[in-house]
């Protein structure tokens, strides 16, 4: 079986550069899992709560890594990142100001909040930046972080948060689930005075992963991974040693990738704990599970049976995980409907995908997709992380070939994707070319379905970012 192991990635930003795949092959083998960016980033937030040298582990070589690498360091920590070690020194950390460059160009920016207004009572940021899937204010950190004691004001787009007299516990009941601001709101009130409750949080395996590093650090917090998490103010916390978990969205799109293919795909270093409803989805469409401790594979029938899926807050189906299962299921045997009630635009793929010869109707948050034999490789471009990888799974079953312009959205989301799909058995590779194709996030000149689901108004995503998501 093909095993890859991680090695130096063939590119570093996907600028300027296209992805072109020559579909129908079977991919088979074994794939390692690089570890969460949605788990890395909050993590890397938290160091700024304490004085001292942190070391994590398990840590993506990913492009949005690297940007909060540079936010910490603006800050004034030290930091380096190397073969998936990660060291931040806080000892000479002193700014709380916030530089609108670096989170311009990512929301995750903004968990930086959280952690600085409890350190020194106050910070400034500019909005963020981002993904385009949909506006994300940054309202529900605000309402807690005011809950907390914080005074707030916004000029010009600019927001400053103070606590004169520090932050105090309370009960913050959040109106939704949201991923970024349980993580910011947790951050803060570690160092508040008293308990804080916060009700109605996210419940993602991320949220988890940051509240068993911030208790090794010395925090008192219980109830991560439940609606109600309580949070015990302690003086002060210090630096440790953490390994982050596996991607959980990785893990799903590589075997979204063995499921188009009829192939056979293992991941390792992966947890199957996390993906409860994603494996039913792919039992439902005729795989067999391979479940281990860190380990979770599929046997793919030839053509998968058709599934649908309705995005909602962990442990529902994620949003994040919805692309590459529809376009896995443009190739399936019957018809079925997705729904996506965390983003407005999370849909961004569909325009893609009819281009390859897909047969689906969408109406707002609602998409009708009609199984065809297969697809047709064309030049397409991605037009978000999710949406890449979604395109990159059909072009894996398309006949001829398919290109992807944009390909900077892939490697912020996925490490080595090229080298670990070559492993796998497929045929693609990254040239130096640029592509006259522009995203396309319209609705296509189809009939539409009737949308008749009820949807949040408070978009929410457990990728582009918990963290990405800043609401």
């Amino acid at each position: 079986m093909a095993r890859f192991l991680n090695k130096k990635p063939i590119v570093q930003n996907g600028e300027s550069q296209i992805l072109s795949i020559t579909g129908g092959n079977r991919l088979s083998g074994e794939v390692v899992i690089s570890g969460s960016k949605n788990a890395t980033l909050p993590i890397m937030a938290a160091s700024l709560l304490a004085k001292g040298d942190f070391t994590l582990t398990n840590i993506p070589n990913l492009a949005d890594v690297r940007v909060f690498k540079e936010v910490l360091k603006d800050l004034g920590c030290v930091t380096d990142f190397n073969t998936g070690r990660c060291y931040i020194d806080t000892n000479s950390l002193g700014n709380n100001v916030l530089n609108p460059d670096l989170i311009g160009r990512m929301r995750a920016s903004v968990l930086v909040m959280g952690p600085l207004l409890a350190r020194f009572n106050e910070v400034t940021v500019p909005l963020p930046g981002g993904c385009s899937l949909g506006p994300r204010p940054i309202d529900y950190h605000l309402f807690g972080f005011k809950l907390l004691g914080a005074e707030i004001s916004d000029i010009n787009g600019t927001i400053s948060l103070y606590a004169p007299k520090g932050l105090r516990g309370t009960i913050i009941d959040l109106p939704f689930p949201s991923v970024g601001a349980t993580e910011n709101l947790m951050m803060a009130a570690t160092l508040a005075k008293g308990m804080t409750v916060i009700e109605n949080a996210a419940r993602e395996p991320e949220i988890v992963d940051l509240a068993e590093f911030l208790n090794m650090m010395g925090a008192e917090i219980n109830g991560a991974g439940t609606r109600s998490i309580t949070i015990r103010g302690v003086n002060d916390l210090h630096s440790v040693n953490y390994s982050v978990i596996p991607d959980r969205i990785e893990t799903a799109s590589f075997l979204m990738a063995g499921l188009i293919t009829g192939g056979d795909v293992t991941c390792v270093n992966a947890s199957p704990w996390h993906l409860p409803v994603i494996l039913e989805k792919l039992e439902e469409a005729g795989c067999e599970l391979i479940i281990d401790t860190e380990k979770v594979g599929i046997k793919s029938p030839p053509r998968p049976k058709s599934v649908g899926a309705k995005t909602t807050p962990y442990p529902g189906f994620a949003t994040d995980v919805q692309p590459m299962l529809m376009a896995a299921m443009t190739i399936a045997d019957g018809e079925n409907i997705f729904m996506d009630t965390i983003f407005e635009n999370r849909f961004n793929q569909i325009k893609e995908l009819i281009k390859m010869g897909a047969d689906i109707e969408f109406n707002g948050r609602v998409a009708l997709v009609r199984g065809i034999d297969n697809l047709t490789g064309c030049d397409v471009a991605a037009p978000d992380i999710r949406a890449a990888m979604a395109l990159v799974i059909a072009g894996l079953k398309a006949d001829g070939e398919t290109r992807i312009s944009n390909l900077e959205h892939l490697l912020r989301g996925y490490e080595n994707p090229v080298e670990k799909l070559t492993a796998l058995g497929a045929d693609l590779k990254i040239t130096e070319e640029t592509l006259d194709t522009k995203t396309d996030t319209t609705q296509p000149d189809k009939t539409p379905v009737s949308d008749e689901a009820t949807v949040s108004e408070h978009p929410q995503s457990d990728d582009d970012s918990p963290v990405v998501s800043t609401n």
